[in-house]
């Protein structure tokens, strides 16, 4: 036989012995392997069971730390909007301070203008 014909009775036979020593019936698992198959099943079902514990204590503490830096945010606002509300009152009191202080000073000049004024029509009539 030439070398490409031997190679690939070769490679048919590689694959025949392949595909049938995956093909065989499978034998049932022994009495210690189902021993071990069900004390594992039952380790994994008590971690499973622990985890989901866990998880569940996990969401309660994740809610309440929840509900609470909510109420801190709504303690939060409020206080930031008493805090505005004060400094704006604070700016209206300023603000009518000057605006009195402006007003009154403004009545003192019109008086000292009107003085004035008489003032200077009594100068203009005496020559």
């Amino acid at each position: 036989m030439n070398k490409p014909a031997a190679r690939a009775f070769i490679l048919a036979v590689a694959s025949v012995v392949i595909l049938m020593s995956g093909c065989g019936p499978k034998e049932p698992p022994s009495v210690k392997e189902c021993r071990a198959i069900a004390a594992e099943n039952m380790t994994l079902s008590k971690q499973l069971e622990r985890r989901e514990m866990e998880m569940d204590l996990l969401k309660e503490k994740h809610s309440r730390e929840v509900e609470r830096l909510e109420k801190r945010l709504a303690d939060y606002r409020r206080q930031r909007d008493e805090w505005r509300q004060r400094a704006q009152q604070n700016v209206r009191d300023q603000a009518k301070d000057v605006a009195d202080a402006v007003m009154a000073e403004n009545a003192k000049l019109r008086a000292e203008n009107e003085r004035l004024k008489a003032q200077i029509m009594e100068l203009q009539k005496e020559p």
